[in-house]
C-alpha cells in the first residue's frame, strides 16, 4: 500500500518538469514550450487514465508518462510509429543503422531520393520512412493531401542526416522506449470515439487542430467540429483540459472567447511566449495561448 501511494504521489499533478524532453516525431504547434505550464496548472489525483484524443507528437503525455494512458489521433502513421516503438519493431539502433543508410544515398544521389522514399511511404507506408520524411521534409511540416499521402516538399539539405542529428534522433528514441509503458493504449481513432472511452477519474488533456488556419495536418478541421467538441467537453464525466491559441496583434481565438463566457463551467489559464519570422526584432510577435480547464481541476 506504502508503495502504491508513493507512486500515486509521484504521478499525480501539479507536477513542475525542470527538463523538457522532445520526441522524435515533429509536427506543427507541438506544445514543448508548455509543457510545464500545463502541468502546473492542473489538478489531477493520476488515479485514473490520461487520455489524448489528439496525440500528435505526443510530448505532452510522454513527458507526464502516467502509469495508464490512452494515446489516440486519427492520424495513423504517428500511432503507427509509436505503437512499433512500444512492441520493439523500431529501436534506436534501427533507425540509426536506416537513417545512415538512406541518409548516405540523399548526400550522393540529391533530393530526387528524398522523393524517391515519399513515393514508397506513400505506396507502401511504414515507420522508418515515416520519420525519415519527417525530420528531412522542409521546415518539419506534416501535411498530407486528401488522398492520405504525405505531400512536404523536401528540405534541400543534402547533408541533413550527418551522424550529430541522427544521434539526436535515436536519443530521443531511446527515450520515448524508457517512458512508454506495455499498459499504454494507442489508437488510431476519431476523436469522438475516444472521447467516449473516458470514465470517472480519468483526465483528459486536448490539443486540436486550429479552425481557421488551413492546416492539412492529416485531415480538415473547421468551425463545425470546434463546435462539436466543446459540446462533448461539457459533457464529459471526468476532468479536462483544452490547450488552444488565445490571440496574437492580429486576431481573437473564437472558440476561446466562447468558453471564457462559461466560467461557472471552466477556468482559463494564459500563457504568453514570442514568435519569430526573419531576422529583425520588429517581427517577434507575441502569441497569448490559453489553457482551459474543467472548473474543479483547475490549482
Amino acid at each position: 500500500m506504502e508503495q502504491l501511494q508513493i507512486d500515486i504521489l509521484k504521478n499525480s499533478l501539479p507536477v513542475t518538469i525542470n527538463n523538457v524532453r522532445v520526441p522524435p516525431i515533429k509536427c506543427q504547434g507541438i506544445k514543448t514550450k508548455l509543457v510545464s505550464f500545463i502541468f502546473e496548472n492542473i489538478n489531477w489525483d493520476a488515479q485514473g487514465r490520461w487520455i489524448e484524443p489528439f496525440m500528435g507528437s505526443g510530448v505532452v503525455g510522454f513527458n507526464l508518462s502516467p502509469e495508464k494512458a490512452y494515446f489516440a489521433d486519427n492520424n495513423i502513421h504517428i500511432i503507427k510509429f509509436y505503437k512499433d516503438i512500444q512492441e520493439g519493431k523500431i529501436t534506436p539502433a534501427k533507425v540509426e543503422e536506416f537513417l545512415q543508410h538512406e541518409g548516405t544515398i540523399l548526400k550522393e544521389v540529391g533530393e530526387g531520393h528524398y522523393y524517391y522514399i515519399r513515393e514508397r511511404f506513400n505506396n507502401n507506408p511504414n515507420s522508418l520512412d515515416f520519420i525519415f520524411l519527417n525530420r528531412a521534409c522542409f521546415n518539419g511540416v506534416m501535411r498530407f493531401n486528401k488522398k492520405g499521402e504525405f505531400n512536404v516538399p523536401s528540405c534541400r539539405k543534402l547533408d541533413r542526416f550527418r551522424q550529430a542529428y541522427i544521434t539526436k534522433i535515436t536519443n530521443q528514441i531511446r527515450w520515448i522506449e524508457s517512458v512508454i509503458k506495455k499498459e499504454w493504449v494507442f489508437k488510431s481513432a476519431d476523436w469522438r470515439n475516444t472521447l467516449a472511452q473516458a470514465r470517472e477519474g480519468d483526465f483528459v488533456y486536448l490539443d486540436p487542430p486550429y479552425a481557421g488556419r488551413h492546416t492539412d495536418y492529416y485531415n480538415t478541421w473547421g468551425e463545425k467540429e470546434d463546435e462539436d467538441l466543446i459540446e462533448a467537453l461539457l459533457n464529459l464525466p471526468c476532468g479536462w483540459a483544452l490547450s488552444n491559441w488565445k490571440e496574437n496583434r492580429y486576431r481573437k481565438n473564437p472558440v476561446v472567447e466562447k468558453l471564457e463566457g462559461m466560467e461557472d463551467e471552466v477556468v482559463v489559464k494564459t500563457y504568453d511566449h514570442f514568435y519569430h519570422v526573419g531576422a529583425k526584432e520588429s517581427n517577434r510577435n507575441k502569441m497569448t495561448e490559453a489553457l482551459i480547464i474543467k472548473r474543479g481541476y483547475e490549482v
